[in-house]
């Protein structure tokens, strides 16, 4: 039964929840009318305690104990129910899932449940998350900052981390019958891709000035649309120079050589002339010490953060060029491809794209600044189409 106490003249709640004793000192003085509200409170405490209705929270919105009755009673719900914390689904869902998945994508899905979901969700039951939880959690993850600039997260990122906790609690409800809180919540609309390609006259400016022991590496970049993870993974013997082809097969994500982004990434890259002689300048440089195409001094991969470092900045800075990630350099190689005639489909095939869809929702918009093809083509057919008829009426 729960009992009153007095310490430093205040009043203290004396009871026991869940087994264990809990002493909780109120604001209340020490007097006849707050001994008679604080037994009224306790009668009330204890009702909802049988019931199993009581929240320490709402009694006690400052104890230190909340956190811990909420995990317990948790603990307690998935006993009873038969259901589990969403931690220890999560758990057995990831181990399920991961043989689906390349290794980097794996370790994107951990950091994503250690960071942001497990904070969030591991001690609740899986049947206890409601939708405006859900709700709640994308709003605290738009507060999110990080980055020296301190920037909030981007409306992608914030779809990334959904992302898993959709699939883990989809995966849920079909296991334990019951309906998914994450129903008609969909992602946020993401701002288009930032692309920020070079003109050929500054990709023929930086090929001029670049390092010479880094000229294979930027003209293969350029005229080749690999990314940063293909090039910097890129063995020997993934090159063929008989036949001209470059085996896209790995990538090198986190100093960690594995499968490419996605199963469409695996394809071959047809070599032109240029990238053809930048591979054999390439093999003349690298002298057979390493495995690696483009290699650091011990023959291990390169460090795409110091060659941007060393390399890369410096060289922007230095041509006086608008600061931007090396990853332009795919961009650049898709629409010059475009802007010269290439067939779409090839291009997208030499990117892993499995679609142009990709292709020509990314990069279109650029096209009729290199061509200078802003609807004129079509003006003029009309002008020709109206001489001939000009000309037949006379």
């Amino acid at each position: 039964m729960a009992t009153i106490r007095e310490r430093s003249g205040k009043l203290i709640a004396d009871f026991r929840y869940m087994g264990i004793r809990c002493r909780e000192t109120t604001n209340l003085e020490d007097n006849v009318y707050n001994r008679r509200l604080l037994t009224k409170r306790l009668e009330q405490l204890e009702a909802e305690i049988t019931l199993g209705t009581f929240e320490y929270g709402k009694y006690f919105p400052k104890s230190k104990r909340i956190e811990d009755f909420k995990e317990k009673r948790s603990q307690q719900i998935a006993v009873q129910t038969n259901v589990p914390l969403f931690k220890d689904f999560a758990d057995i869902w990831f181990k399920q899932k991961q043989i689906e998945w390349r290794s980097s994508y794996q370790e994107k899905v951990q950091i994503v449940m250690k960071k942001y979901l497990m904070p969030a969700f591991g001690n609740q039951v899986m049947t206890k998350i409601k939708k405006s939880d859900l709700l709640n959690f994308r709003v605290s993850l738009a507060k999110v900052t990080h980055g020296n600039d301190q920037t909030s997260l981007k409306a992608s990122r914030i779809n990334q981390i959904m992302t898993p906790l959709r699939m883990i609690l989809n995966d849920a409800a079909e296991r334990y019958e019951f309906e998914s809180p994450y129903k008609n919540i969909n992602n946020l609309k993401e701002s288009k891709i930032e692309v920020t390609p070079f003109s050929l006259t500054e990709v023929q400016a930086i090929l001029t000035h670049v390092r010479e022991d880094y000229k294979p590496y930027y003209t293969i970049r350029f005229l080749t649309g690999m990314r940063t993870s293909e090039i910097d993974g890129l063995q020997w013997k993934n090159i063929d120079l008989q036949r001209k082809e470059i085996h896209i097969r790995e990538a090198l994500v986190n100093g960690k050589l594995g499968g490419t982004k996605t199963y469409g990434s695996d394809r071959t890259i047809q070599m032109s002339d240029r990238v053809y002689q930048a591979f054999r300048q390439q093999k003349s440089l690298n002298n057979g010490k390493s495995i690696f195409v483009f290699c650091n001094r011990e023959g291990g991969p390169l460090d795409y953060r110091l060659v941007n470092k060393r390399v890369w900045h410096p060289l922007l800075r230095y041509l006086g060029l608008k600061p931007r990630r090396a990853y332009q350099t795919r961009h650049t190689a898709a629409t010059l491809w475009l802007s010269a005639g290439e067939n779409p489909e090839w291009i997208a095939k030499q990117l892993g794209h499995s679609t142009t869809e990709m292709l020509f929702r990314v990069y279109s918009r650029y096209i009729p600044n290199v061509t200078r093809r802003d609807g004129s083509a079509f003006e003029a057919m009309l002008d020709k189409l109206n001489q001939k008829e000009t000309a037949h009426e006379e």
